[in-house]
């Protein structure tokens, strides 16, 4: 009798997905915000388990901030922070009060554009277990140490979420 090599799943293979992490975030049974960068955008998704698949309640991405009024560039910790309040604030519309962050594969940096999207998320009124030190300051999240992004872009593209959401 010859043994049979059993394939390990493609996701897990390829270092995508690690499924341990996914299995104790869906245990909680709280909704994921399932943060995702790129090198020129980022997307917050508020996602539900389902057994069926996984069900996105809310969405926030830095490409949809031109709507609002947001004239700078979509890959920098300020629309990374306003990514994640607009995903908060339609989270918190449809009911959700509660959230844990699902970084999936990406490495943790205090201060980074990940932590800002999580601070989005603070700032919108919803609860995320996160430590304080990791998040930046509020300096960065204004644009305070970019040239091109005046100070109160940032203010008034969240006065102009709030507005029409």
């Amino acid at each position: 009798m010859h043994s049979r090599y059993i394939m390990r799943l493609k996701r897990r293979r390829l270092n995508i997905t690690d499924y341990r992490k996914r299995l104790a975030l869906i245990k909680t049974g709280v909704p994921r915000a399932v943060i995702r960068k790129s090198l020129s955008n980022i997307r917050v998704d508020v996602v539900e388990y389902r057994p069926s698949g996984d069900r996105v309640l809310a969405h926030g991405s830095t490409i949809e901030l031109k709507k609002f009024g947001w004239k700078a560039p979509t890959s920098n910790t300020p629309s990374a922070y306003l990514a994640g309040y607009l995903a908060g604030l339609r989270a918190k519309k449809g009911g959700i009060i509660r959230l844990h962050v699902d970084l999936g594969r990406q490495r943790v940096v205090k201060g980074s554009k990940l932590m800002a999207s999580v601070k989005g998320l603070l700032d919108s009124g919803i609860e995320v277990p996160v430590d304080k030190d990791f998040l930046p300051d509020e300096d960065r999240l204004k644009g305070k140490h970019l040239e091109s992004i005046a100070e109160g872009s940032v203010v008034s593209v969240k006065k102009a979420m709030e507005e029409l959401l």
